[in-house]
């Protein structure tokens, strides 16, 4: 909910009033600075973005060239704040959101150059005498409050000599917009999510770090108080942040992290209930990370790791999983839990285990997510394994819509994706609307927004196993009326399957994609028979007729405003109903051998399917496996070869002269051979 400041209790700083308690009103402008220059009892650090403060763009900001999203502008002194150069209005927001203040002062800090402080003054100088309060969204203004309070600690407040030559009058000026900043965005808090996260932290830093202000203690308590009913409505009960963005999801919980480090810091004692719902967002981060560090960027976000926040988190609750994740194994205990399941948000982590080297997947099979940063993506996955992400999430590139090209819906849309699109369209009604009323965007341009429901996805069944791990999830989208069915199986925790059903009533062009990361591209072929070959991977699959493969042109961004080409298996077919049966073979050094054919299978009504059989040379060792899935819910009798199974799915693997040496399916299967009764190992169902 959006907060009303309590105007009656608010200071008239606008009216020239003191902002302060005693006895700090009464200083002057040398006094007061000088104040600030002493040991005060106040403990934050500056948190910068490593990206936005390299050395190579602060000496191109203090040239006047300023870039943002890899885009880069020159901007004439005076800066006009209120004109955005860029068609993306993403690079406007960057600029008001000022991330270079803390890099001016670190520059400051390495050199002594004065030239730097003098940089920083200007800037925020004219930021303060040209830009209106809450300019463009408050958000942004929240953002700025912090890199404002940062530059500080490095410009000021760890300066007790006064090398940086800070203009008292200036300094007296910018605490005065940093009060009217933040007590703007207590008046005008966004109603929930992310950016009501971050507005809030900005209220506590300021609280904390400015105790001598009048209003400093109620904007500590608010921002405590709003912080829980913002955690408490932002997670679901699996502990996933509504917005199912697995980069928003880390960004939020490393706002709330510092939000509980400061109050640890500086003795403020937090709600009840805050720290159990900071380790419930803690453990989906620790299990959705993947071996190496990285992390899948499914839905809007950058694809990139969050360790030193698991390490954080590690710090403050003394998990040693957490510590584990958080260095790869260098601290901490391995987790006992493999797998992971997330049912509000429909995440599910499946892996090998907790070595850097291990094989990890991250399953979407939920709901499009709060906000606007939800893509449209149902049942698709990203793997990783031996150190790499293979199958990748493409992820999201731009929020802008300019040009001739909309990247915005091309990423976000099903096509893009490690799922199967049908008729070139997406699962969710996505269509242009004419923005109408200010917003970040200008009146009168237009925007795509979602204009249909989301599809139903729903996890149809759930395997822990010893021996194997299965995932079967349906997406019905209410875009069309085909059907999607997924089943991912995760073989002796060295291979996977993936079996994919589409049914519908009339018929479709369906596209099953893979999507390869951008080191596969120039390294990857596809052979004609059908087998592909990228780094660190092989994917075969069952050859049916009418299905076309291409090794595809397509395009993956792992951070914002840069995309890269990559390679994407691409995999179509024509009808009302359409079967794709998918092998993955990660490998580590010499690659593998991987054979893949189809053997029939008769339904005992005359339904006619068929299995896989699977052939692979792994370290030496030759596997010769079998794969039937009933694709359906019922358990029906099937005539396999010399196999009689009663069941839904069954996997088995022969000797070199035919004999099954294992079999393992559900609870209820059954299996007989030309000898009687073959013993089935059982999987339970998580």
């Amino acid at each position: 909910m959006s907060s009303v400041l309590d105007t009656a209790q608010a200071p008239a700083a606008a009216a020239g009033g003191s902002l302060f308690l005693a006895p700090w009103r009464s200083l002057d402008d040398a006094a007061l600075l000088a104040h600030y220059r002493s040991e005060r009892g106040v403990c934050f650090e500056p948190v910068v973005d490593p990206e936005e403060v390299r050395p190579e763009r602060i000496a191109a900001l203090m040239q006047g060239r300023f870039e943002f999203n890899g885009e880069t502008h020159t901007l004439a002194e005076p800066i006009d704040w209120l004109a955005n150069p860029s068609a993306d209005v993403e690079w406007h927001i960057l600029l008001h959101k000022f991330y270079y203040a803390p890099g001016l002062a670190l520059a400051w800090q390495r050199s002594g150059d004065a030239r730097y402080v003098q940089r920083w003054a200007g800037l925020v100088d004219g930021w303060m005498r040209g830009v209106p309060p809450g300019f463009i969204a408050a958000d942004v203004t929240g953002r700025r409050v912090q890199n404002w309070i940062y530059s500080l600690h490095g410009f000021v407040m760890h300066d007790p000599a006064g090398s940086a030559s800070v203009d008292a009058a200036f300094f007296r000026r910018l605490l005065r917009s940093l009060h009217e900043q933040v007590e703007f965005l207590c008046g005008n808090l966004t109603p929930k999510r992310n950016h009501r996260t971050l507005e809030l932290l900005a209220i506590f830093l300021a609280g904390v770090v400015f105790p001598e202000f009048e209003r400093a203690a109620h904007w500590r308590e608010f921002a405590l108080r709003e912080t829980l009913v913002n955690l408490n409505a932002d997670l679901l009960p699996d502990g996933v942040h509504c917005e199912l963005s697995t980069d928003y999801h880390h960004l939020a919980l490393r706002n709330w992290l510092q939000v509980r480090r400061l109050a640890a810091q500086n003795g403020a004692a937090v709600p009840a209930g805050m720290d159990a719902a900071l380790q419930r967002a803690l453990e989906f981060g620790m299990h959705v990370h993947q071996p190496h560090g990285g992390m899948p960027s499914f839905s809007d976000g950058d694809a990139r790791g969050f360790g030193p926040l698991l390490l954080q988190g590690a710090q403050l609750y003394g998990r040693e999983g957490l510590f584990f994740a958080a260095t790869q194994g260098a601290q901490g205990r391995m987790p006992a839990q493999r797998n992971a399941h997330f049912a509000a948000s429909g995440y599910h982590v499946l892996r090998s285990g907790w070595e850097r080297d291990a094989q990890h997947l991250v399953f979407d099979c939920g709901p499009l997510g709060e906000g606007n940063h939800g893509h449209f993506d149902a049942l698709s996955f990203e793997l990783a394994a031996h150190g790499r992400a293979l199958v990748v999430d493409p992820g999201r590139y731009t929020y802008s819509e300019a040009g001739p090209t909309n990247w915005r819906v091309h990423f976000r849309s099903t096509a893009a994706h490690n799922t199967v699109c049908v008729d070139g369209r997406s699962q969710t009604r996505y269509e242009p609307k004419a923005i109408k009323e200010a917003s970040r965007h200008a009146p009168g341009s237009v925007r795509h927004k979602i204009a249909g429901p989301a599809p139903d996805c729903t996890l149809i069944e759930c395997i822990d196993g010893a021996q194997l791990d299965l995932l079967h999830g349906r997406c019905a989208s209410h875009a069309y009326d085909a059907v999607h069915d997924r089943c991912i199986v995760f073989v002796d925790r060295r291979y996977w399957i993936v079996a994919d059903t589409l049914r519908a009533p009339t018929a479709h062009a369906y596209a099953l994609k893979f999507q390869l990361g951008a080191a596969a591209q120039g390294h990857t072929r596809l052979a004609d028979d059908a087998l592909l070959a990228s780094p660190g991977l092989l994917i075969a699959q069952a050859a049916r007729a009418g299905q076309r493969r291409e090794l595809a042109d397509s395009w993956v961004s792992a951070l914002y405003g840069h995309k890269q080409a990559a390679p994407a298996l691409l995999t179509q077919a024509q009808g009302a109903a359409a079967d794709f049966d998918t092998v993955l073979l990660p490998f580590k050094g010499e690659a593998p051998t991987l054979k893949l054919d189809e053997r029939p299978v008769q339904g005992d009504e005359g339904q006619v399917a068929s299995a896989l059989h699977i052939v692979l040379s792994i370290d030496g060792d030759e596997w010769r496996d079998g794969w039937f899935h009933a694709r359906g819910v019922a358990a029906r009798s099937w005539a396999i070869g010399e196999l009689s199974f009663h069941g839904r799915w069954l996997h088995w693997r022969c000797s070199a002269d035919g004999r099954v040496v294992r079999a393992v399916s559900h609870a209820g299967a059954t299996l007989r051979g030309p000898a009687g009764s073959v013993r089935l190992l059982i999987e339970a169902s998580a």
